[in-house]
């Protein structure tokens, strides 16, 4: 059998924009709770949620924006950055999603790249002056006519132009709406650019997965700019007519926790370290979670023993594993509600509906028998119109056939199921041996002493690359080099035995939780000294 599988479903694509799937959501459970943002001490209902949604597209087309327009936000997770989210999709207007972690140079490049008329933005977030950093790219930003802050008299102008009755454009499902900017971990970002048609039924999908409906309440941690948040979160909520649980501006485990138990939330969305971070929390048997159902891990791989903990202690018997990435809306595959446990903490599920998948030859393109690694390529409704005003970067990831080329190294099984065995540019030669560093951190999970564990590859004049493995320990346990070398031999081959081990406190990651792992092999090589190698 060849890797290949398509997702077969009874349940049809909706053909609506995402304001025509608010409506009629508002429409069916008018008074269910529709949004809470703990922090802000703010509800609304699914009737109040479509009426200011309406208000909102009124307010920025009486503001002068067209649609096809760009408008950006700066802004960690709170109601307003909803509110934003769907007036403009009602609008027509594109919704660019700015980083919050960006500073000047990428906030610069973003709004240039995108042609944003306009950006609505927090005052500030951490230590994140964004009123001064503003101030200072605004001149270079030739598009950019006005600014409006969260908070001020002028947010409040700015939505009162929207209390005029205005007629609101027709609209089509395959219309750009959104434009997400990758890491740009390697070159400038790049602004993946979606339709109505494909976040709406990915969110809708993804929440089908997991058996969503106006009873349950999804307590979303992960940021809104990305797709986690406002595709897979407030998406899968409002075409179900489940309730968004917003705990904090950003990630911390305390309000979290908090949140759940208040809101009783039957679902909560993370990525792997956040999981580990609520665990690990001292305060954890405090919180009474029962209410907690399912839930979703994704953002990067998710460790096996990690997903048994969350099953075991946070009573998330039905929670998944969702697998994709940004330009493909985002989710290719899912594990199942009842999939066996196995099937469910050691693969990343089988197909979304209306998807294909394929593990081809990154040499070839050729599809692999079951069972060989390959990269994993997918094709559908999801997959992004293109990349903003780049068509290089654009016809280099997807190819003739529509074909999504992920980057991501992986194996289907003859049932369909994928396991991702890491990124391609992740891979690690040693001696001519092929190493996936998934494979190692899977293996050192499985260590008494270590809550979390990332290994990269560094360079070696010996073997050409070596690995290292950077390690956090749990609270109250001790280790050392040695001892987990030892502990390795004779379970793994001496080849994947890290040369290098380092202990941290925390690994440096980007907004949505994934590991950054070029920092990693970056400081590997400055503390090892190892810079003159990779350049011998």
């Amino acid at each position: 059998m060849l890797s290949y599988a398509h997702g077969v479903s009874d349940t049809p694509l909706l053909g609506e924009t995402i304001g025509e799937n608010l409506a009629r959501t508002a429409a069916r459970v008018p008074g269910a709770d529709a949004l809470v943002s703990c922090h802000q001490g703010v509800r609304m209902t699914y009737a109040e949620l479509d009426a200011a949604a309406t208000r909102g597209a009124r307010a920025f087309l009486a503001a002068g924006l067209t649609p096809g327009d760009r408008v950006g936000i700066w802004s960690p997770n709170r109601w307003e950055w909803t509110l934003t989210q769907y007036a403009t999709a009602r609008a027509g207007i594109i919704l660019v999603n700015v980083n919050p972690a960006y500073r000047t140079s990428e906030l610069e490049y973003v709004l240039n790249q995108s042609g944003c008329r306009m950006l609505v933005a927090a005052q500030s977030f951490k230590t994140s002056d964004y009123v001064a950093m503003v101030d200072e790219v605004a001149p270079k930003c030739a598009a950019l006519e006005r600014v409006v802050y969260f908070d001020t008299p002028e947010w409040d102008e700015l939505l009162a132009g929207g209390d005029a009755l205005r007629d609101l454009p027709e609209l089509d499902f395959d219309d750009p709406i959104n434009i997400q900017y990758t890491s740009g971990t390697t070159g400038f970002p790049k602004g993946a650019t979606l339709s109505h048609h494909n976040i709406l039924n990915n969110g809708f999908f993804v929440s089908e997965l997991c058996g969503i409906t106006e009873a349950d309440r999804i307590c979303i941690p992960v940021p809104f700019y990305h797709c986690f948040g406002m595709v897979m979160g407030n998406l899968g909520c409002t075409s179900h007519g489940a309730c968004m649980v917003i705990p904090a501006p950003a990630f911390e485990a305390e309000p979290v926790l908090e949140a759940v138990q208040a809101e009783r939330c039957t679902s909560l969305y993370g990525v792997p370290t956040m999981f580990i971070a609520e665990l690990d929390h001292p305060r954890f048997a405090e919180f009474d979670l029962q209410s907690l159902r399912t839930g979703i891990m994704a953002g990067s791989p998710c460790p096996i023993e990690v997903m048994r903990r969350v099953i075991e202690r946070m009573h998330m018997r039905e929670v998944t594993i969702c697998y994709g990435m940004t330009e493909t809306s985002p989710v290719s595959t899912q594990t199942r509600a009842d999939d066996e446990l196995e099937r469910r903490v050691g693969t990343v599920g089988r197909v979304h509906p209306h998807v294909e998948v394929r593990i081809a030859d990154p040499e070839t393109g050729r599809t692999l028998p079951c069972g060989e690694p390959g990269e994993l390529l997918t094709r559908g409704y999801s997959v992004m119109l293109g990349y903003w005003n780049d068509p290089e970067r654009t016809s280099a990831a997807i190819d003739a056939a529509r074909w999504m080329h992920t980057g991501d190294l992986g194996t289907m099984d003859e049932q369909g199921y994928l396991k991702i065995t890491g990124r391609a540019k992740d891979m690690v030669i040693r001696g001519g041996e092929n190493i996936y560093p998934r494979e190692i951190e899977e293996f050192l999970y499985g260590h008494p002493a270590i809550s979390d564990v990332q290994v990269v590859g560094v360079p070696d004049d010996r073997f050409g690359e070596e690995l290292a493995a950077f390690v956090v320990l749990r609270e109250g346990s001790a280790a050392t080099e040695d001892e987990l070398r030892e502990w390795c031999q004779g379970k793994i081959a001496r080849y994947k035995v890290p040369r290098y081990v380092r202990f941290v406190d925390g690994f440096p990651m980007t907004v949505t939780g994934k590991v950054q792992k070029f920092k990693l092999r970056e400081s590997a090589m400055e503390e090892l000294g190892l810079a003159e190698v990779a350049t011998a």
